[in-house]
């Protein structure tokens, strides 16, 4: 019988850890992404006793096929998550059709506050990005629950509205997807600031290949991509994309990679705005938001940004009295 041989000191590693707060489409796809991408380790928690676990071990059965060796623990115990070096929280109610995403503020907002604190509890270092909605508040409001610095906490939305965007170019022009470049500002809802300009086909303004009538037709398509998923799916909402996008945050803070990522921050007076969280571009590497870009925007965008962030402000003070009952 082959044997194997056994070192006098076993080797400890310390391998990246991501926890995903909420088992269900998106953070379960998530958890694939980021295992099969060969990323971290994950913990994958939920209040569903078993169902985390499942999915955890249906992942774990798929490794020799995706030919990855990343461990993946599911669990309904925040203790099980310490360490962790990024949280990722997608708890709470998915939209449903007719439903906007400001509806799901009253039972969302208690679910995240509550998965923040005990999160950050037992990781203290980690970075959190935050996918539940709406977004943006719940981003505020979980800020406040860790205290955390603004620079280790994020919301997930821009990668995801500007890859809706470059979607609708790409299939307006029969174009490749890889070769379009767009960038989304603002609320993560119908207040979205989708920056025609400085949408591109492999270097070229969009402005040069389609005229305004159809770009105000991609531009508002944007604004509605989750709602038309939704309207279609009947049972929920997109998944598919929102974990893609937040992997691709996971990835540029893990690998340090220092991408220009649009991003739900929090702003102490760029784009002259105080106390709230918005989508901006923002540089992500290993300490979290490395830094905010502020782009030379025109009267009418600004305008549109400011428009979008004082509809979160209002959100998050009703949000604040809902906590407060």
């Amino acid at each position: 019988m082959i044997m194997f041989s056994s070192p006098n000191s076993p080797i400890v590693c310390n391998l990246p850890r991501v926890t995903i707060v909420g088992a269900g489409r998106v953070g379960s796809t998530l958890a694939q992404r980021v295992a099969e991408k060969n990323l971290a380790d994950v913990v994958l928690l939920d209040i569903i006793a078993g169902m985390p676990q499942g999915l955890a071990l249906d992942l774990m059965e798929a490794r020799g096929i995706e030919i990855h060796n990343r461990q993946i623990i599911g669990t309904n115990n925040y203790a099980d998550t310490s360490g962790s070096q990024i949280v990722v929280i997608t708890a709470g109610l998915p939209r449903k059709p007719g439903m906007s995403r400001d509806d799901l503020l009253k039972t969302n907002a208690k679910i995240v506050v509550e998965a923040a604190k005990n999160a950050i509890a037992h990781s203290p270092n980690a970075i959190f990005i935050v996918v539940t909605n709406p977004l943006d508040v719940m981003t505020y409001l979980a800020w406040q629950a860790t205290g955390l610095p603004r620079d280790r906490i994020m919301g997930m939305a821009g990668v995801l509205d500007s890859a809706r965007f470059e979607t609708f170019i790409a299939l307006e022009l029969g174009v490749l997807p890889a070769d379009v470049k767009a960038m989304v500002l603002g609320s993560h809802g119908d207040l979205m600031v989708p920056l025609s300009r400085y949408a591109t086909v492999n270097g070229i303004p969009m402005t040069e290949l389609l005229d305004a009538a159809t770009i105000e037709r991609l531009v508002e398509r944007t604004r509605n991509g989750g709602a038309e998923i939704v309207e279609l799916m009947q049972t929920g909402g997109a998944f598919f994309a929102p974990a893609s996008a937040t992997s691709v945050m996971v990835e540029s803070i893990l690998l340090n990679q220092s991408r220009l990522l649009p991003v739900a921050a929090y702003l102490q007076g760029e784009y002259d705005l105080e106390d709230v969280v918005i989508g901006v571009p923002c540089r992500l590497g290993c300490g979290g938001i490395e830094s905010i870009l502020e782009l030379n925007l025109t009267d009418r965008e600004r305008e549109g940004l400011h428009t979008s962030a004082q509809s979160v402000r209002k959100s998050i003070e009703r949000s604040q009295e809902i906590l407060a009952e």
